[in-house]
């Protein structure tokens, strides 16, 4: 009889371990698009407010969330910088290991201190950043994003299509994730949460 119930207690730990096993050790879900790049994300070096530079070298140790939108966008941009910023808020005491630029697809309106302006609306640890047209557009078009001004209203003067994801790089400096336009802050955080595991 004794024998009989070591072995259940032994079945009953082994089904219990097999299933913390699954639990802990399961893969990671991503709502982004995880890549495995063999090659460092590519750098730049533009022009935030105050006169500061910032290259994607200057926060390699955190994440980078890298973003390409505009100060005049009407709705793609101030709904993603706010899902990002609900985003850094429901992480806690993690957000401090992620970094989220913007860079502008609008350098003939947006100003380094515009840029400052609009993303501390979102977010105080966000950075804006811009600089000359061509190398703003050289840097989009190595990140796969497409941007073109077209006639507005009166009322908003030109607007500016443009590819709406978010370029998450790890702390080693290698692209690992792409966010399509539309992710819930929820779905942010978990993202952002795996790669920091």
């Amino acid at each position: 009889m004794k024998s009989k119930y070591l072995l259940l207690i032994g079945i009953l730990a082994g089904l219990f371990g097999v299933a913390a096993g699954v639990y802990f050790f399961r893969p990671r879900t991503f709502h982004g698009m995880v890549l495995q790049s063999p090659e460092l994300a590519n750098d730049f070096s533009l022009n935030a407010a105050n006169g500061r530079t910032v290259s994607l070298r200057d926060y390699r140790g955190k994440l980078v969330m890298l973003y390409f939108g505009y100060t005049f966008c009407p709705d793609v941009c101030p709904a993603t910088l706010a899902n990002v910023g609900k985003a850094l808020e429901q992480m806690g005491k993690q957000a401090d290991e992620v970094q989220f630029i913007m860079v502008s697809v609008d350098p003939e309106r947006d100003t380094p201190e515009q840029l400052a302006e609009y993303v501390a609306h979102f977010h105080p640890s966000f950075v804006g950043v811009t600089g000359e047209p061509d190398k703003l557009a050289e840097l989009a078009a190595l990140y796969g994003i497409y941007y073109q001004k077209h006639e507005g209203t009166a009322a908003t003067g030109y607007l500016v299509d443009h590819t709406a994801t978010i370029a998450v790089i790890d702390k080693e400096g290698y692209l690992k994730l792409v966010m399509p336009f539309g992710l819930t802050a929820e779905e942010i955080a978990g993202d952002l949460r795996n790669l920091l595991r």
